[in-house]
């Protein structure tokens, strides 16, 4: 087998995110579900937008969050996804330039995707995305080859959600499993799986996903257990590695039938949890890209999303040593 030129590759939607924090009666009189993320139509987003006020721009995408993390801990990257030709789309495309990370597509006419963000006043979030360009990531355009040249490959739930996506994510994971390369996939949200059960559960009987990123309730979605333990036991035997997620109660790991675990790090106050998984799997993806045992990669993903969450939004302060924190912590 060849050397692969990246150490991961990533497919997910190319969202921006626009934050604001709020308290819960503002969620209520929009008539949204607090702590939920739920599509929302693009006249709705605009109108939504309006009620919001000023706010936050911040290039967002869960697996581009991932992405922008892995970049500061100095990985080989490429992010597949779909822009729109606009201000919102060359924003995001520099920032990946900025980051060091490949973005081969070239925008197209449909504007670019949002997702806009209420925190509530305990760190909460209620997000509504409107994915807009992300909806028409090409198939045809895509080249799956790039994903045979990833040690890793990551793919969102969310990219199946429509057609011209859900093709692309499935050709990217069958040519790494054709290259003999890892496929990580992950759930994305609860609603996701409940609209995407069946095709979700088809990606894992065909032997497609090595290893299964879930949270608590995407676990009780998938499995329909509502008990987190007989969730993991439903799943655990289906993909050679589970890795599980419960928020304050740190997460788990499951390999070939062998168990670990992993307390939540604290590293001051709760701000928002916006971006907790998604810097979560970054951690454990670069400590399994880097050849780390999954005790110690599963601690930098807790490491990685116990300090996202002292902060507003999905992405680290500028020029922040992300490395350097996890080393520090790992060696306490």
């Amino acid at each position: 087998m060849t050397s692969p030129r990246y150490d991961i590759v990533a497919i997910g939607n190319a969202l921006v995110d626009v934050l604001c924090h709020k308290d819960d009666d503002f969620i209520a009189a929009q008539g949204l579900k607090r702590g939920l993320m739920q599509p929302i139509a693009p006249d709705a987003a605009v109108l939504l937008h309006r009620a919001m006020g000023p706010c936050e721009e911040v290039c967002g995408g869960s697996a581009a969050n991932s992405m922008a993390a892995l970049a500061r801990l100095g990985l080989r990257l490429a992010f597949v996804g779909q822009v729109g030709d606009d201000r919102l789309g060359r924003l995001f495309a520099a920032d990946m330039a900025a980051s060091g990370i490949d973005f081969p597509l070239p925008p197209i006419a449909t504007p670019t995707g949002r997702c806009l963000i209420i925190i509530s006043p305990d760190g909460h979030r209620t997000m509504n995305t409107a994915i807009g360009a992300s909806e028409y990531l090409p198939a045809a355009a895509f080249d799956p080859g790039i994903a045979a040249d990833a040690a890793i490959l990551y793919v969102e739930g969310y990219m199946f959600r429509t057609p011209e996506p859900r093709a692309a994510s499935r050709a990217a994971l069958a040519a790494a499993r054709a290259a003999g390369r890892r496929a990580a996939f992950t759930l994305s949200s609860e609603f996701c799986v409940r609209e995407h059960h069946d095709e979700f559960v088809a990606l894992i009987e065909a032997g497609l996903i090595d290893i299964l990123f879930a949270n608590e309730g995407e676990l009780a979605e998938l499995s329909g257990r509502a008990d987190f333990e007989a969730g993991v036991a439903w799943a655990a035997p289906r993909v050679p590695l589970l890795i599980a997620t419960r928020g304050a109660e740190g997460a788990i790991a499951i390999e070939h039938g062998r168990r670990h675990e992993t307390a939540a790090e604290a590293l001051g106050a709760i701000v928002d949890t916006t971006g907790a998984g998604d810097l979560f799997a970054a951690g454990v993806l670069a400590g399994l890209a880097r050849g780390r045992d999954l005790p110690t990669a599963l601690r930098m993903g807790s490491i990685a999303a116990g300090r996202i969450i002292t902060e507003t939004g999905p992405r680290l302060p500028e020029g922040e040593d992300l490395a350097g924190l996890i080393e520090t912590r790992l060696a306490s």
